[in-house]
């Protein structure tokens, strides 16, 4: 197979990439893959290809601050290599690094979890009254009142159609028992 960017070496390097759900595969020879930026002859891990630093030239990257985790030690290098984290405080520690990482892997940024479908009217409901409940007291804070009163008045309303599925869950329970 011909690399398809000089379309004259023979592709050594295949990358595979998903979008949105499209699969794009790239062959590239060495030499358009380094002057794409990587590095064929260092070692590569996991880790710095869903972070994106095996995308980057070394010249283009930012030296990394090798920090390390107070409680464990574990330093930035450790979870590079590995892909694992030593302990709960590494999350902290190197959470400039994990968020970009975590929203590339889930597509958000907060754990979206399998709910039964009967509780995920409930469980949207609750997630979006407590987002809006900050949203809420962010408004207060910066003294926005006008915009406080409408998130107020949103947060009402999702109450209020959470009891009423709550209610009509309960009757359906209710017919499905006799």
């Amino acid at each position: 197979m011909l690399c398809e960017k000089c379309q004259d070496k023979e592709a050594t390097v295949h990358l595979t990439q998903v979008v949105e759900g499209a699969v794009k595969k790239i062959h590239l020879c060495e030499e358009c893959a380094a002057e794409s930026g990587f590095d064929v002859h260092g070692p590569m891990s996991i880790t710095d290809i869903l972070l994106g630093m095996g995308g980057e030239s070394a010249a283009s990257r930012p030296t990394p601050v090798d920090r390390s985790c107070p409680r464990c030690h574990m330093r930035q290098a450790d979870f590079k290599k590995t892909g694992r984290l030593g302990c709960p405080t590494c999350y902290e520690t190197f959470e400039d690094e994990l968020a970009p990482l975590i929203k590339a892997m889930h597509r958000h940024e907060q754990h979206m979890g399998k709910v039964p479908s009967r509780e995920s009217v409930r469980v949207r409901m609750s997630t979006e009254i407590a987002a809006l409940q900050k949203s809420l007291e962010r408004a207060v804070a910066q003294e926005h009142y006008e915009e406080a009163a409408e998130i107020r008045d949103r947060i009402r309303t999702c109450r209020q159609k959470m009891v009423s599925e709550e209610k009509k869950a309960e009757a359906e329970k209710d017919s499905h028992a006799d």
